[in-house]
């Protein structure tokens, strides 16, 4: 893993380019958000295919869907908070309930915005999104997976959901790798312990993983980048093979990844888990660094909850 930081809405601005010059149905509609979307250079080669609606995000979403309905393959570019708070029951209904080929980039999601608190953190988003029916969810967890996400929403027929991270994060995967949706990459293989992450954590749980090899614990590393829906054989065979699972996620502990793993243990293969997040609160106006430091969200945090849960499956054991 390169110590080289990204920035992966370059990687996804680039993607939406390319795929615009392949095919004149990509149009993209925002909410005063050319900038932080990273839409300036589309703004500048295709003007009469971006719709700026302003602050109006309701709207945003209708007319993504109404677009799409009239044959085009519209993308929907907004920060995240504002993007499924404001305009869910647009989502829900012209979109997911209708099937419809938009694509929802949640741009700068998690505790990205920092400083400016819980209004613009948007740690609820994957909860909210994976409750609807119809509605694919992919979180990129490096440049080149967000890039093939791009491609790979396109391609599906319904509606999809990218969360794109503005915080910058080291790329995970090699140059072959390929995105398979509904499919978890396994990063580290290991026999003691699985680490299952997304988006922004998935490097910090490689470092977790090679910090744990340096107390001999080997332990097993998925980016489990689709959401929804989820890699159900890959966390089953993780269950079965080693001694329990840690999800990890910049999101809130209540129904994002970690509830959606441990939906599927619960009901198939029980075993020890621990769920790594923002802990069912409002997360504080901070720099993002912070905030990941003081809910253990770094490497040394998530290895030492792998060796607790260990520790309590030995003594549970005993």
């Amino acid at each position: 893993m390169s110590d080289a930081l990204y920035d992966c809405r370059v990687a996804y601005a680039e993607a939406v380019e390319a795929l615009a010059a392949e095919d004149p149905r990509v149009v993209v509609v925002l909410n005063d958000s050319v900038g932080s979307g990273m839409m300036a250079g589309f703004a500048r080669r295709w003007p009469e295919r971006l719709f700026n609606v302003g602050i109006a995000e309701q709207d945003m979403v209708g007319i993504a869907a109404g677009l799409a309905n009239g044959g085009l393959r519209p993308l929907v570019s907004s920060a995240s908070s504002f993007l499924t708070g404001r305009a869910l029951e647009q989502i829900k209904a012209d979109v997911a309930y209708s099937r419809a080929p938009v694509v929802l980039a949640a741009m700068s999601p998690g505790v990205a915005y920092g400083a400016l608190g819980a209004t613009h953190h948007a740690i609820e988003d994957l909860a909210w999104m994976r409750a609807l029916a119809n509605l694919t969810a992919l979180v990129p967890a490096d440049p080149l997976e967000t890039s093939q996400a791009v491609r790979a929403a396109f391609a599906l027929e319904g509606p999809v959901f990218l969360r794109v991270s503005r915080l910058p994060v080291p790329p995970v995967h090699p140059d072959g790798y390929r995105l398979r949706v509904g499919v978890a990459a396994c990063l580290r293989d290991g026999g003691d312990v699985t680490l299952v992450a997304c988006g922004t954590m998935v490097s910090r749980a490689l470092g977790a993983a090679a910090l744990l090899a340096g107390s001999g614990v080997e332990a097993r590393v998925l980016n489990m980048s689709t959401i929804a829906p989820l890699d159900r054989d890959a966390l089953l065979a993780a269950a079965r093979e080693t001694g329990g699972l840690v999800t990890v996620e910049e999101h809130s502990t209540r129904g994002g990844l970690g509830g959606a793993v441990a939906e599927v243990l619960a009901q198939e293969h029980p075993a020890p888990m621990r769920i790594l997040g923002v802990p069912g609160c409002f997360a504080p106006g901070a720099p993002a660094e912070w905030i990941f430091e003081h809910y253990g969200l770094t490497a040394e945090g998530i290895c030492s909850a792998a060796l607790d849960l260990l520790g309590s499956g030995r003594e549970g054991g005993r």
